[in-house]
């Protein structure tokens, strides 16, 4: 099965919930009055979309229908799905230029980190990229060990001491290792403690002062990994970690498991922060780079 065929799939849940129901409602409905608006807010906010982002929804579909006469709901439905393609955003790679370059994981326990980076590995190398990962969330028990499962999996290098190491000292290492192997892409691990944001941010500036003293010059991406199916608690983890640490790309994991993938929608217009990465199963080749064209022809084709 191609990677569009399951990310269609995986979205079926929310492509079933949400673009079902506004199926219905333009097609049940006769003019765009308010009781229209009404049931169309409540789909988008049901759908884990954003009271804010919803309300940002409805007025432009108010605008461009009064500026195109259109007083009919069914001739409003292609105007929608038009404003909800252009907030998925532009496609935004990932920049991996250089050899090595660096990928920075970060993310709360349970959000499905360790996974996220076993099949980031498996699918960089997939496309003929030499990986190394380093296992610095030294603080979570047998977090190293559960991340050795999934790099013997993809079929790439692990960096790793003994639990309890200083995350940096790991950091190090696999830099070197890195350089001397001579690997395109260095991914790490990191320990996510929101409820102890000082020692978040004293770990990170850490590490991120070893990355630029080793790797001046690498390209970098610091990825937040977010639960898809906790909806609008994953966008108030995103703002927290935002103001812990520069994020550059989120990956947003379980997108198969919710009907709420509106959360797409929310998290891009709320943060302004491209998703970078999706994962739609459980499978190692299960999450791939976001793409827009396929996330929207996914989602919105009929």
């Amino acid at each position: 099965m191609g990677f569009f065929s399951k990310l269609l799939s995986g979205l079926s849940k929310t492509k079933n919930a949400l673009f079902g129901r506004l199926n219905d409602l333009f097609l049940g409905s006769g003019e765009l009055d308010d009781d229209f608006y009404d049931e169309l807010e409540e789909i988008l906010v049901s759908a884990d979309v954003g009271i804010a982002v919803t309300e940002e929804i409805l007025d432009e579909l108010r605008a461009r229908t009064k500026e195109a006469h259109i007083r009919e709901a069914t001739l409003a439905k292609d105007i929608l799905f038009d404003i909800l393609r252009e907030m998925v955003g532009e496609h935004e790679g990932l920049r991996l230029t250089t050899t090595p370059s660096v990928i920075l994981v970060i993310g709360v326990n349970g959000v499905g980190k360790t996974t996220s980076i076993g099949k980031m590995a498996a699918q960089l190398k997939s496309e003929h990229r030499r990986v190394i990962v380093a296992a610095a969330d030294t603080f979570r028990a047998a977090a190293a060990e559960q991340l050795t499962v999934w790099c013997e999996r993809a079929g790439v290098d692990i960096i790793k001491q003994a639990a309890g190491a200083d995350p940096a000292s790991v950091v190090y290492d696999a830099i070197q290792a890195a350089k001397s192997r001579k690997s395109d892409v260095l991914l790490i691990d990191t320990a996510g403690r929101l409820h102890n944001k000082k020692n978040l941010m004293d770990e990170l500036a850490k590490i991120n002062r070893i990355i630029d003293r080793e790797l001046p010059d690498a390209d970098r991406e610091n990825l937040l990994v977010l639960d898809a199916t906790t909806g609008q608690n994953a966008v108030l983890q995103a703002k927290e970690f935002k103001n812990a640490a520069e994020i550059t790309g989120l990956v947003l994991t379980k997108l198969d498991g919710t009907a709420k993938g509106g959360i797409v929608l929310s998290i891009k217009k709320e943060l302004n922060i491209p998703v970078k990465y999706i994962g739609v199963g459980e499978q190692i080749d299960d999450m791939q780079p976001f793409d827009t064209e396929e996330f929207t022809r996914a989602m919105f084709d009929n």
